[in-house]
């Protein structure tokens, strides 16, 4: 294997592995490595350790405890889990709790404290069944609910502990590992942290070679509930959710601060529990306060223990994150000095990059691993992963183009690239084009237009640049998309909520955007009952603001119009009560440029022209897909709905630029949509990349000229100075 030195060097954390020191240390010099860390499964020799290079040590801290969690068993997480439903037709039902969950997941648990929160309920009525009318056998495992109705729908919530750690599992079951299951430990209870604290100590004094301690990442995971029939083995999977951090402990706790107690129900929400695209209800919202309270609290205990010992501690934004929130008013309070996402898309990298925190790192995708995620091969026979990673790094660059990043990396099995000789060689290529990006960040900001827009959905800032996981999660909502494209445009971004419309000064704003289906959290639900907001926004465009609504933009029911923001728009949706009324007609307007050619908007919504004033722009079957209206000085602008490609980013920053009141020409924008560029003012350096997957060439118009670029190659990225 080739081991030429590198380019340059630093700013890449590679993952070794004991057994194979050589190929670690030569894999360190070609791509640049200036940290070797461990990964899950694996372990660094003396070798590695002793080698010069920073190392980092991955703990996940609630893991790997099993001899502790044998005998304290009831300090196990839990989450609250409710059965299938189950319809009556006699006058009593038997539930065998665990029959629809993994057994090798869940353990119920029966104990006294925990079954003061167990509910029925009578789905039919929604009503719950008083605990007098049902009895739970616990060496079966079931619960009996006797005089129902017949006919009706019944369901049983109960609280269960999670037996095997949900990372660890995927892990474990992903590649075939024969060894003990891990346990997760709470650290709600007393005794939890001390044993914790303890622990810590003993492992920072017993490792005295690391320099960065890697915490995966605090104490509770997303939930990802598992069942027990393999044709649905993935019951549930919300990457924002909270349930994970349920127990009485922690129920008792909240209660006595907030004053009243929360249920089963409060958290099983009639079987849908309450996902993050869902807008959040007060209950929930003041429960995810207290949990993160109570890990940064905590958590800063564990951090300043590791402080204590001379090391830095960085924090993984995935896995067990919940609770950390890097845009919480809280984060900086754990004192963190790194903080690490894993990316597939160009919005994790800027979630990563906008936090506040000192150092933001990347690990990159494909782990090194036999297959991925979606369980295809990836270093295994019919794997491509030059492929994959050329496909990763196109969607990441534009935004490491946007925005700073200090470093990058990877994490799994090094030994799986040895059969991968071009994956090696792609590495060594984008680590180096990655340290040039970074450096050219740190001499100074990329140019950016004066274009400052707010995104606004019921999280706001809470959650900046995210939806609820990673994009083949979220895929299907339209902000998702926006934030795709947004990430590597060159304007500014910021993510507000419906109460930060009360308080911050609009002004600062020339656009807004509202995107998403009808009661999600991204549309807004029931935020858009308050008059409040439709008149702030109202007056805002009209004063000259841009509305730009995607899908079911201010959608809620019970009013006039299905779109509060209709007026602004022109346009509102097409409903049952609707159909027998007449509709405007209308013929395509144009404004030159402004689609570029190849660029497509999908039909989603259905709207019609409220007045006849919008202006359609495309359609399709009779539909609007896009339309602006002029309001006032200001414009509210409508998409059935958007999808992220190289010619719709386009699209979108085009439809930003007129929105702005902008000419769609512009310096230092590339004039092939299939290409983007990013000029650096400090070191007078352009870069331009070619996100397709051929040849391309095109032409940026800069101070000092027109620059001409013939002949990119697919993905490529090429660097001139002006």
């Amino acid at each position: 294997m080739d081991s030429q030195n590198s380019q340059t060097k630093g700013g890449f954390t590679l993952p070794g592995e004991s057994g194979y020191e050589k190929l670690t240390l030569d894999l360190a010099q070609k791509w640049g490595a200036d940290v070797i860390r461990d990964s899950d499964g694996t372990v660094l020799s003396d070798e590695i350790l002793n080698s010069g290079y920073g190392i980092y040590s991955t703990i996940c801290i609630i893991r790997d405890h099993n001899a502790w969690a044998k005998e304290n068993m009831d300090k196990l997480q839990q989450t609250f889990l409710m059965t299938q439903p189950k319809i009556a037709e006699d006058s009593y039902l038997t539930f065998h709790l665990l029959d629809d969950f993994f057994e090798e997941q869940f353990m119920v648990n029966d104990s006294k404290a925990s079954m003061k929160y167990w509910q029925v309920f009578d789905r039919t009525t929604n009503q719950e069944v008083s605990s007098n009318f049902w009895t739970y056998e616990k060496e079966a495992g079931n619960v009996i609910v006797n005089n129902v109705i017949p006919w009706h729908r019944y369901t049983v919530s109960f609280l269960a502990y999670r037996i095997w750690e949900e990372i660890s599992m995927y892990n474990h079951t992903t590649n075939n590992w024969d060894k003990e299951h891990l346990m997760q430990i709470d650290p709600i209870y007393p005794e939890t942290q001390e044993y914790m604290l303890t622990w810590l100590r003993n492992w920072c004094e017993t490792h005295p070679a690391t320099t960065v301690v890697r915490f995966t990442s605090m104490f509770y995971n997303f939930v990802w509930i598992w069942g027990s029939n393999t044709r649905n083995r993935n019951l549930f999977t919300d990457w924002g959710s909270y349930d994970f951090t349920v127990s009485p402990k922690m129920l008792e706790n909240f209660a006595e601060k907030y004053g009243y107690k929360l249920t089963a129900e409060d958290f099983i929400n009639k079987g849908n529990l309450h996902v993050t695209h869902m807008p959040p209800v007060k209950t929930q919202l003041d429960y995810m306060d207290f949990v993160n309270s109570f890990v940064v609290s905590f958590g800063k205990k564990l951090v300043d223990i590791v402080h204590e010992y001379g090391k830095k501690a960085y924090v993984f934004y995935d896995d067990s994150w919940v609770g950390v929130e890097p845009y919480s008013n809280r984060f900086k309070d754990f004192g963190f000095d790194g903080l690490i996402k894993c990316v597939f898309s160009g919005y994790e990298v800027r979630l990563c990059a906008g936090a506040d925190i000192e150092t933001h790192e990347l690990r990159f995708h494909p782990y090194l691993f036999p297959v991925g995620l979606g369980g295809l091969p990836t270093f295994a026979p019919g794997g491509d992963p030059t492929r994959d990673a050329k496909e990763y790094w196109n969607h990441t660059r534009r935004a490491l183009l946007r925005a700073k990043i200090d470093r990058i990396g990877l994490g799994g099995y090094l030994h799986l690239v040895q059969d991968f000789p071009d994956f090696v060689d792609y590495i060594a290529k984008i680590s180096d084009e990655f340290r040039t990006i970074r450096d050219l960040h740190e001499s100074g900001a990329p140019y950016t237009l004066d274009i400052n827009v707010a995104v606004l959905h019921s999280w706001g800032k809470l959650r900046s640049w995210t939806l609820s996981g990673h994009f083949h999660e979220t895929y299907m909502h339209d902000l998702i998309h926006i934030n795709e494209a947004l990430s590597g445009l060159p304007v500014n971004v910021s993510f507000i909520s419906f109460n930060d419309l009360k308080t911050t000064d609009l002004s600062k704003y020339q656009i807004i955007i509202n995107a998403g289906a009808a009661d999600t959290a991204w549309s807004g639900g029931d935020n858009w009952r308050d008059p409040a907001v439709e008149e702030i926004l109202t007056k805002w465009v009209y004063e000259g603001g841009t509305f730009i609504g995607v899908n079911e933009p201010s959608a809620v029911e019970g009013f006039d119009a299905a779109f509060k923001m209709s007026s602004v728009l022109g346009v509102d949706k097409d409903t049952s009560a609707r159909v027998c009324h007449g509709k405007w007609s209308y013929e395509i307007s144009d404004v030159n440029g402004l689609i570029p050619e190849g660029s497509n908007i999908p039909e989603r919504a259905h709207v019609h022209l409220t007045d006849g004033n919008a202006k359609v722009l495309a359609d399709a079957n009779g539909n609007p897909l896009l339309t602006y209206n002029e309001f006032g000085k200001g414009k509210g602008i409508y998409l059935s709905t958007f999808e992220t490609t190289s010619l719709n980013n386009r699209l979108l920053f085009n439809i930003l630029l007129f929105a702005a009141n902008k000419p769609l020409e512009q310096d230092y924008i590339t004039d092939n949509p299939a290409t983007e560029c990013a000029y650096f003012p400090a070191n007078k350096k352009l870069i331009v990349i070619n996100n397709s997957d051929s040849v391309q060439s095109t032409t940026v118009t800069t101070e000092y000229g027109k620059k001409t670029f013939n002949d990119i190659a697919p993905f490529d990225t090429v660097i001139v100075e002006l």
